[in-house]
């Protein structure tokens, strides 16, 4: 009876394993169709994904296991494409339309931009001219001129009276009345008019060195008449900058009364940045627009070298206007456009580029959907072109529209990877590698004052054998990418030649400067 027990268990036990994997291999069997369903298109390097093969093996370059690409553009492997840099990201043709991915060849050429800053106008110091009392006295009356007004040359300003002028005045009347006696008789030498002439001449000096204009001292040898005060005319034609005297006003010796500047020819005063400054050279023509007025004029960069204003922290270039109709006033703001030619460099689209604030990408597309993100470091800013001194090589191509998106995409990516440090390329196989990771997990070296990460512990040990294989590698690529700026910088220098040598000839002319700031606010 137990055995008969023991033989129905042992029977339902088996029958109900049976049905269990049958409906395990029935609910599994989709998968599995599935995936035989995604169509093998053929096998690339993922280091170098434009190496392809039509079955599986090994890489030849860099002995990693080939990995498949399916026919809806995704590739194999744990993280989609192994080998590659942390984000690099597999996008189909189809959604490189839809969200507008554009690419372009990296090129090297001569760049030319225009560099536009904000002037100032500000009046010729060497067109100031002062008005200062050489003696005290008291203000008897002044003319309706304020600060602002335009005056003309020998304009009359203002009259005072001082008692320091009278004893030169009777002295210089004296001698022009001696002179009158000697050419009526007739009777005096040649030295002795000369003499008297002389000393005419002199009481002159004396009388204008105190103050006295030569308008007035005209008037008083035609009249024969002395003045009851002293006039104060306008030295030059320009504007009143300032005036500090009122009518009964008793002034001191030293005091200045008048300041008036001539504005037929001006100075601009441009703030730039310290990597703009460069730009400007002694000589140089430079478009000026008053926006006020919309007009243009032509201004030169002066010879003195740009004051550090520490206020705006800029470098303030000097240059020289002339002002027709006196339309440039002095504080007025105007435009300064310098056209600036730079020599043959690599350059990409401003929007081909991410910054992070941490770091500088861009995303080069290595083929079949594959887009990498590559680190790279950037010189000037021009527009929307910005330079790449290192990171990039001419004729790959990059993501130069739809960026955002990629690298949106590449950051969840790199996220889901677990990657979220700074990364460095193996030395030995090239691979992107996570520096805190590596480090976390002993797979770091040190080598002449620079550390090195690994992929794997094999990379670490080959590096540890051969380590001036290895860094002479990384080195000569950093060297190659240094030699490339370096001749960049010496055509530069040898298109300043034909200046240097008219320099010679007399015609200042600026050293050339190789410095490669451009700016771009």
């Amino acid at each position: 009876m137990k055995k008969g027990a023991y033989a129905i268990l042992l029977l339902l036990v088996l029958g109900g394993a049976y049905f269990l994997g049958a409906w395990s291999t029935g609910r599994s069997a989709p998968t599995q169709s599935t995936i035989a369903a995604r169509k093998i298109l053929y096998y690339v390097d993922p280091m170098h994904p434009a190496y392809k093969s039509d079955k599986p093996g090994i890489a030849p370059d860099c002995g990693m296991e080939l990995v498949p690409v399916y026919e809806d553009g995704s590739m194999g492997g744990a993280t989609g494409n192994p080998g590659m840099s942390p984000g690099t990201v597999n996008v189909s043709s189809e959604r490189q339309q839809l969200i507008g991915v554009r690419v372009a060849i990296v090129k090297s050429a001569p760049a030319q931009h225009t560099l536009r800053v904000l002037g100032r106008v500000a009046p010729d110091e060497t067109r100031i001219y002062r008005v200062n009392s050489a003696t005290d006295g008291w203000v008897k009356e002044i003319l309706p001129f304020t600060t602002g007004s335009l005056v003309q040359a020998d304009e009359l300003l203002a009259t005072f009276y001082s008692p320091a002028f009278f004893s030169g005045i009777k002295a210089y009347l004296y001698g022009m009345r001696s002179l009158d006696r000697f050419t009526a008789s007739r009777k005096e030498t040649k030295e002795q008019l000369e003499l008297t002439g002389d000393n005419i001449e002199g009481y002159r000096n004396t009388l204008r060195n105190l103050g006295m204009t030569d308008h007035q001292l005209d008037e008083i040898a035609q009249t024969r008449q002395t003045p009851d005060t002293i006039e104060i005319r306008a030295p030059a034609a320009g504007f009143i900058l300032a005036r500090n005297i009122s009518p009964g006003q008793r002034f001191e010796k030293g005091t200045e009364l008048y300041r008036i500047a001539d504005l037929a020819t001006v100075w601009i005063v441009a703030e730039t940045y310290e990597t703009e400054a460069s730009s400007f050279k002694p000589g140089m023509q430079v478009r000026v627009t008053a926006p006020h007025v919309n007009k243009t004029f032509s201004a030169r960069v002066a010879k003195v070298p740009p004051r550090f204003d520490p206020a705006s922290r800029t470098l303030q270039v000097r240059l020289e206007a002339d002002n027709p109709g006196l339309l440039l006033r002095p504080d007025m703001f105007v435009d300064v456009e310098l056209p600036v030619k730079l020599a043959p460099t690599m350059t990409v689209p401003a929007d081909a580029v991410v910054d992070s604030g941490v770091k500088t990408i861009v995303y080069v597309d290595k083929g079949n959907g594959v887009f990498e993100p590559r680190k790279v470091e950037t010189g000037w800013r021009a527009g929307d072109q910005v330079e790449i001194v290192k990171g990039l090589m001419v004729g790959e191509k990059i993501v130069v529209s739809g960026t955002f998106l990629i690298d949106s995409e590449s950051r969840m990516k790199a996220a889901a990877a677990g990657i979220y440090g700074e990364t460095s390329e193996d030395p030995v196989c090239g691979m992107e590698v996570d520096q805190t990771k590596a480090k976390a997990a002993a797979r770091m070296s040190d080598f002449r004052g620079q550390s090195y990460y690994f992929c794997s512990d094999e990379c670490k040990v080959a590096f540890d054998k051969e380590p001036m294989r290895y860094a002479a590698k990384v080195s000569k690529g950093a060297a190659t990418e240094a030699g490339k700026r370096l001749e960049h910088v010496q055509w530069a220098d040898s298109q300043e030649k034909p200046h240097t040598d008219a320099a010679h000839q007399g015609r200042a002319h600026p050293t050339a400067n190789p410095a490669s700031g451009v700016s771009h606010r």
